[in-house]
């Protein structure tokens, strides 16, 4: 389908559709797991979001009147070498947030008196099973839960009385920072802005958006909603250790389903349920959308045959992976920015190689954007796999940051290596003409 042909979001539609797109089980358990323990600064990563949505805007028209998704510009201009390899790094990226929603499913289900590892196992099958199902429409159903979700915080804020510690986190935000460390606070920053401007979930929807105003509008109106969204699972955490309602061993990633169970009246009531239920479900649709989204990627490459046999290894694949790296475990925040800085580090200096030639101020030959892309993702992807399962190793103690200065550095290594080769290369070209 020919987005441009489908223009027809309004200004609400385009807010709630980029906000669905980054709203979920990582934000909402990331977000408390990281307020548990430095309290307001557990805002950081939603915020970041937020401020992501609205950068975005700079680049808004230059999407809007593209089109086509980034591998597809990229590859147009500099080859299937540079599409492949887009494609391949997006189908990386993937395998964190899937990871993230079998780890957040687990510790929901961990509540519910369940062990973890079996959860993780059954969930990553589950995620497999549905993803291999024509169930696009059960999407509305996963939606709104989502929306069931966020007012039910909002209910159980209300219940603790937690509005001044909602009022008081933009106050005490900066200041907590300097729990967290300059290298995690940077890491998590840039990857996650960065992620935002280039990330494919928004892109689909900007390109549709009726016209540049609603289009700027609602990316506005997204990142003001990120604004007031990024507070409430660290308000809710605050509001709940003011209350004294948190058991002293309870871990960050199952604070906000235990939060929403007790303030439920526990399990056994409808409440409970239904809150525990607006968690778990929203799981199952985006961690098997995610495979789908990975299973098509792979297929597109034209490397296998399209056959139900090798949309179910491929499927298989890709929930092995994410299983793997969520039995490894770690804090759902750095999964999530690790992910994101080894795409960002591959991707952002072609992209802006590509926006310099767009825009008329210098062309780079197509060698060395090509170049720059293999050697900033052979560097991401190792630096990710380094920091994933040695952490000790990670720079500045973030892995994310390292993730970004490897990958991003040997990019533009890349970059200027290719252009510096193809300038040699033209100079006996031009003395023979002359």
């Amino acid at each position: 389908m020919n987005l441009s042909s489908d223009r027809h979001l309004g200004l609400f539609s385009l807010a709630a559709l980029l906000i669905s797109a980054h709203y979920g089980l990582g934000f909402v358990l990331g977000t408390a797991e990281k307020a548990l323990s430095v309290g307001a600064a557990g805002s950081l990563y939603p915020l970041c979001i937020a401020l992501g949505t609205l950068t975005l805007l700079a680049l808004a028209r230059f999407y809007w009147q593209q089109v086509d998704q980034i591998w597809t510009v990229l590859g147009d201009r500099y080859g299937s070498l540079v599409k492949t390899l887009i494609a391949l790094m997006s189908w990386l990226s993937l395998i964190g947030i899937d990871a993230v929603q079998i780890i957040a499913g687990a510790f929901i289900l961990k509540v519910l008196s369940l062990p973890i590892l079996p959860s993780m196992v059954s969930l990553a099958l589950i995620f497999l099973l549905i993803s291999l199902l024509p169930v696009e429409k059960a999407g509305v159903v996963f939606k709104a839960l989502l929306i069931f979700n966020i007012g039910s915080l909002i209910y159980a804020l209300l219940t603790l009385q937690g509005l001044p510690e909602y009022a008081s986190i933009a106050g005490q935000f900066l200041p907590s920072l300097n729990d967290v460390g300059w290298g995690e606070v940077l890491g998590v920053s840039l990857s996650t802005v960065s992620l935002v401007m280039i990330d494919m979930k928004y892109q689909q929807y900007v390109v549709q958006a009726k016209d540049m105003p609603t289009l700027y509008a609602g990316g506005l109106l997204a990142g003001l909603g990120f604004m007031v969204l990024a507070l409430l699972p660290t308000a809710l955490v605050l509001a709940a250790q003011r209350s004294d309602l948190l058991p002293t061993d309870i871990t960050g990633k199952e604070v906000i389903p235990y939060i929403l169970m007790t303030i439920g009246g526990g399990q056994n009531q409808l409440l409970g349920f239904l809150f525990i239920l607006s968690l778990v479900v929203p799981a199952l649709g985006i961690g098997s959308s995610i495979i789908r989204i990975q299973t098509k990627t792979i297929l597109d490459l034209g490397w296998f045959p399209v056959s139900p046999l090798s949309r179910w290894l491929i499927a298989l694949v890709n929930a092995s992976l994410a299983l793997i790296i969520a039995l490894k475990g770690g804090e759902i925040v750095t999964l999530i920015a690790s992910f994101y800085a080894a795409y960002v580090a591959a991707i952002w200096i072609p992209f802006i190689a590509y926006l310099l030639t767009h825009f008329q101020v210098y062309t780079f030959a197509k060698i060395a954007v090509q170049l720059s892309l293999v050697i900033g993702s052979l560097s991401g992807m190792v630096m990710l796999i380094i920091t994933l399962f040695f952490p000790q190793m990670a720079l500045w103690n973030s892995a994310e940051l390292t993730i970004l200065v490897m990958g991003a550095g040997f990019a533009i290594l890349g970059l200027f290596f290719g252009e510096a080769i193809a300038l040699l290369v033209s100079v006996p070209e031009v003395e023979e003409e002359i």
